[in-house]
């Protein structure tokens, strides 16, 4: 599986230059089966790191431009009457396919936005009491930019709270821009990346990873960094059960990775501050200190021992 995994992060890094973490942090979340927001500035490859991906597997594919006058049937779908046939039909919204790209997500009205809740957390849309379930796998990946900038809708706390990961793509450093503008010059930066696994081969990965051993004490380790969330006077809204299973299942997907079928206290680690920051809610107090999600989760597992 190493070697299948290596390929991917190899085609992926034909159009993606100089961000093998980010590359890695987006598979991850396609094995644990998690959805990935990608925050960051416009023009650093936020949409081009999405499709690279989709575009890397021989998976159905669809992008939703989200724009203030998207509306949640454009995402679903909704019900069309047949004169032909004198009934309503099931016209299917792009929402049903495996990988779904929603470009700038923070640009729709949060109404839209909830459009999204029910077929991240169960696999499923319902349009007009019937219940249509989307192919397996199944992950969303969401683009944004930063909420001070123009035209943008804070992102609620609900939506938030069924990403696996919020990820930021960042600016490349000289080196790699130096690559990318060689290769762009000479026509070798690709617009378009060639499937290099299938849908059986992806399938099989999510098993493998639910199958990693997680010992009794790292799952402590998880619940009581989850729990230390809760009882900080910065955080008005603390990580949720929904959380958790999501920093366990990124902790096994991350040994997976990494060529292991048990976890270690890094695993768990390196997926609590992955998983847990932008699913935080400061407290006023919290928001006059400026407090960071990111520092508080690394205070907590500080302060945890294993």
């Amino acid at each position: 599986m190493n070697e299948q995994i290596a390929r991917l992060r190899s085609n992926i890094e034909l159009r993606i230059v100089g961000k093998e973490q980010v590359i890695d942090n987006l598979i991850t979340a396609m094995l644990a089966g998690g959805h990935v927001l990608l925050e960051d500035v416009p023009g650093v490859g936020k949409t081009s790191l999405a499709r690279s991906l989709s575009d890397s597997l021989s998976l159905s594919f669809a992008r939703i431009q989200c724009t203030p006058d998207t509306m949640p049937a454009d995402i679903t779908g909704f019900s069309m009457y047949d004169p032909a046939r004198a009934e309503f039909k099931v016209v299917h919204g792009p929402v049903i396919n495996n990988v779904v790209l929603a470009d700038e997500l923070n640009r729709t009205s949060p109404k839209t936005q909830s459009a999204l809740l029910e077929v991240m957390e169960e696999r499923k849309v319902t349009i007009d009491g019937n219940d249509i379930s989307v192919p397996l796998p199944f992950m969303v990946i969401a683009t944004q930019n930063p909420s001070n900038m123009a035209g943008t809708y804070p992102v609620p706390e609900s939506s938030l709270d069924r990403f696996m990961m919020k990820l930021s793509v960042g600016y490349p450093d000289s080196k790699a821009s130096e690559n990318m503008a060689m290769r762009f010059l000479n026509g070798e930066l690709h617009d378009r990346t060639e499937p290099v696994l299938s849908v059986q081969d992806i399938i099989v990965m999510q098993d493998n990873v639910r199958k990693v051993a997680v010992h009794d004490n790292l799952r402590a380790m998880a619940v009581k960094v989850v729990d230390e969330t809760r009882c900080k006077t910065e955080i008005a809204c603390g990580a949720s059960p929904r959380a958790l299973l999501s920093l366990l299942r990124c902790s096994q997907a991350l040994a997976y990775i990494n060529d292991r079928d048990y976890c270690i206290p890094e695993d768990i680690s390196k997926a609590a501050m992955l998983t847990l920051p932008h699913r935080l809610v400061l407290s006023a107090e919290g928001r006059m200190n400026r407090a960071d999600s990111n520092y508080i989760i690394r205070k907590i597992l500080e302060k945890i021992k294993v």
